[in-house]
């Protein structure tokens, strides 16, 4: 049972977090750093330019914050920025692999990859969906994309990406967590945080296209008391405990587009506290068309391209127009 108390008190929290934040600042900083090392084609220290796509990301995020939470707008177009970010992200690293195989970014993982891939198609990206999804099957547990993650949602995610596009990780679309955590161990590579259990997820995994409406329903409003109860733990709990996105029900949202594109019902309406926030009534288009590139990561993308041949990008022609 949701802490309603509790839960409204996070809310709360979550929503101050992004008043009047210090990420343009840091912004414009990163921006002075990469400016003075494209000018100078400084192929010496240009990582620096992959550190700082950390705080391009952070400045998208403070803007959709701003226009969604604070103003209750219903604007998606920061929001993509932020996942186009993601994107290349994985894009650049994969230039430093052997360079710098231990590097560490702030937002950099394998669950900002799989949240970025689902919005990818959410959005209808077909390309840079495929291209994505290929470099997180390619390089899944090794420095490039560590799998050994604890989130049960994200493992959620992922399968039920798989079982929509009929495709398959680890020559399955079905218990994948425990498949890429047998695959990982036979590899030597690290697993240990990759659940054994999926929850309420591994019930809605086996019930995701039923056709009866109050099943769904059921089922969606037993995964937002799930989220809701981990969100009111707002910088403690490791799943949905983040500022990130603690309060966006993308699980839920990504499971009703699925069910939209399956051709099966979904509810009307929703009665509870989580899917009647802000975020979860942006207004998304089928497709939504690309974001306007940020300036700054034009040039970052520019720059690998003309240094680069490598780049995973380049064999790709143009991306995101």
């Amino acid at each position: 049972m949701v802490n309603s108390k509790k839960m409204h008190l996070a809310y709360k929290r979550y929503v101050k977090n992004f008043v009047g934040s210090n990420a343009v600042n840091e912004y414009e900083e990163g921006k002075n750093e990469i400016v003075e090392i494209i000018d100078i084609n400084d192929t010496e220290r240009d990582h620096i330019l992959l550190i700082d796509m950390d705080n391009i990301s952070s400045f998208w995020l403070d803007v959709w914050k701003n226009d969604v939470l604070i103003k209750n707008g219903r604007n998606v177009s920061a929001l993509k920025k932020i996942q186009q970010i993601k994107f290349y992200q994985c894009m650049g690293r994969h230039i430093y692999r052997e360079r710098y195989p231990s590097m560490k970014l702030i937002d950099y993982s394998f669950e900002y990859s799989i949240i970025a891939l689902i919005h990818f198609n959410l959005y209808g990206w077909v390309k840079e969906e495929k291209i994505f999804f290929d470099f997180i099957v390619k390089y899944l547990g090794d420095n490039l994309m560590e799998a050994n993650d604890w989130n049960q949602h994200i493992w959620f995610l992922l399968e039920l990406y798989l079982q929509h596009t009929k495709q398959e990780i680890e020559g399955t679309n079905e218990y994948v967590h425990l498949a890429v955590k047998s695959a990982l161990t036979n590899r030597e590579q690290p697993c240990g945080l990759i659940p054994e259990e999926l929850g309420i997820y591994r019930e809605v995994l086996e019930q995701w296209n039923t056709p009866d409406v109050d099943e769904i329903t059921h089922l969606i409003g037993r995964m937002s008391e799930h989220h809701s109860t981990l969100a009111s733990e707002l910088g403690k709990s490791l799943e949905f405990g983040n500022y990130d996105y603690a309060f966006y029900p993308y699980e839920i949202l990504y499971l009703l587009h699925v069910r939209k594109k399956q051709g099966l019902p979904n509810p009307s309406h929703f009665d509870d506290f989580l899917m009647n926030l802000p975020e979860a009534k942006m207004n998304i288009q089928d497709p939504e068309p690309y974001p306007e590139w940020d300036p700054v990561l034009r040039m970052i993308d520019d720059f690998y391209r003309k240094n680069y041949p490598e780049y995973i990008p380049n064999h790709h022609g143009v991306l995101f127009e």
